[in-house]
């Protein structure tokens, strides 16, 4: 098994793998040209972002500066918006449903670390993929840890850290998120 495999799999791998340090270079030769692209430059960017993401679905607007660390493992819906400074740490799938609405400053993590000293001292990591739900609204500086999935139409408060799983229809805020109150998306 590659280590790309078993990274994508949640399994520990070796993130020095000239493999996945390939993979991240050119997604950050990428993005720096994104990033440093001029607004008036709407063709460059759009080439850029297909080249970037190649799962994302029509209508994708991203505020740059936009980073992720490979970009292949996004699966994007249409309609979907990130506000400017978004990150998405993508060694594991990321997923996100249609007209998904990120605020600035937003991070999803997959990437994960043994919590043993020892094996954080090998070098190997893993990660745990993230969904995300149709019509869901995501406040500036949320951070989405490994393993989360948000149920559609759920709205995320700013500045909240999302630890575990929300279902749909809810507005949840606060470190550690939690259900604030239902949401009627009737």
């Amino acid at each position: 098994m590659t280590e790309r495999e078993k990274m994508l799999a949640g399994e520990l791998y070796d993130a020095r793998d000239p493999e996945l340090q390939s993979m991240r270079r050119r997604a950050r030769l990428l993005i720096h040209e994104l990033n440093a692209s001029r607004d008036d430059a709407e063709a460059e960017r759009r080439r850029l972002l297909a080249e970037l993401l190649p799962h994302a679905g029509e209508g994708l607007w991203i505020e740059p500066p936009f980073f992720c660390d490979y970009g292949a493992h996004i699966r994007l819906g249409r309609g979907v918006f990130f506000n400017f400074d978004c990150v998405v740490l993508d060694v594991a799938p990321v997923t996100i449903g249609d007209h998904v609405l990120f605020g600035p400053a937003v991070q999803l993590y997959t990437a994960t670390h043994p919590l043993d000293a020892a094996a954080r001292r090998s070098g190997l990591e893993a990660g745990r993929p993230i969904a995300i739900g149709d019509d869901c609204w995501l406040g500036g500086g949320a951070v989405i840890n490994p393993g989360v999935s948000i149920g559609a139409r759920s709205v995320i408060g700013a500045g909240s850290v999302v630890t575990r799983d929300l279902p749909a229809d809810v507005f949840a805020a606060g470190n550690p998120c939690r259900v604030i109150r239902p949401i009627d998306n009737g």
